[in-house]
């Protein structure tokens, strides 16, 4: 069984929701990296998504821009991002899932990336800018690799595009809350609720939801409809802000848990 169904199967079976963190790799660089994978999957994460650094992050607020530029500034490529998870898978049993655009994934190669990305222990990819039409050639050598591909749904999305995505779509159905960028917001948008309601129509597969939640409230508004929550604006805006000091890390595994709560297994 693959590890993201497996989890999410766990979930189920204990009537409990899932947590999902996600950081940029190489952001403030690749050790620290690492070393956030294991600490964040010790905190009690249902699976983690890392972003892969892009030069023009369409998708992406102000905060997770910043971390993009930050780790470019590195100057490594996919290839030292595998071995930075292989060391942390090493350690960990959490599922991992490459957060991407497609560009950088293209480039490196899309029948190498379904290799190299399941040897270094990578369980899911998401790419922003796939729409399922043009997913097929993508698709066919993560499947053989045993990786799933999870798509992006909005609150804008017809329901005949719903039904597409969910013929395309393994692991979990990323919800975005609502239109536009990544970013924490005062206020989790009413239409995230009413989206995953129209996914389960169409689909079995467990409902995340992410774009702007950035409190331990939000975090229970959401959960009150979603299988799991995501955060990411609201950690990354926590690392930036710790990077120059001691013992980041751990702040940053301290900072997850408080945003977790009773609901969420840990």
């Amino acid at each position: 069984m693959r590890r993201i169904e497996n989890a999410f199967d766990e979930l189920k079976r204990e009537g409990k929701k899932g947590f999902i963190p996600f950081i940029t790799a190489g952001d403030p660089d690749l050790d620290a990296t690492g070393e956030l994978l294991v600490e964040l999957a010790n905190s009690g994460a249902t699976l983690i998504e890392l972003g892969v650094p892009f030069s023009d992050p369409m998708a992406d607020g102000p905060v997770i821009q910043r971390a993009s530029e930050r780790a470019l500034k590195h100057g490594f490529g996919l290839k030292d991002i595998f071995e930075t998870i292989a060391k942390a898978r090493a350690k960990v049993d959490t599922p991992i899932v490459l957060f991407s655009y497609f560009n950088p994934l293209l480039q490196y190669g899309v029948d190498r990336l379904a290799r190299d990305a399941r040897q270094a222990g990578i369980d899911g990819i998401l790419v922003t800018d796939l729409t399922p039409e043009e997913s097929e050639q993508f698709a066919a050598p993560l499947a053989l690799s045993d990786l799933d591909l999870i798509f992006l749904v909005a609150p804008t999305s017809t329901d005949a595009r719903l039904q597409m995505i969910a013929t395309h779509a393994s692991g979990f159905v990323y919800a975005v809350s609502r239109a536009g960028v990544t970013g924490a917001r005062e206020n989790v948008s009413r239409e995230a609720e009413l989206l995953v309601r129209r996914v389960r129509r169409f689909s079995g597969l467990p409902v995340a939801v992410g774009f702007g939640i950035s409190s331990v409230d939000q975090v229970e508004q959401t959960l009150a409809y979603a299988d799991a929550v995501v955060v990411g604006s609201a950690i990354v805006a926590q690392i930036e802000k710790l990077s120059k000091g001691p013992n980041l890390v751990q702040k940053i595994g301290q900072f997850m848990r408080s945003l977790i709560p009773a609901e969420v297994k840990t």
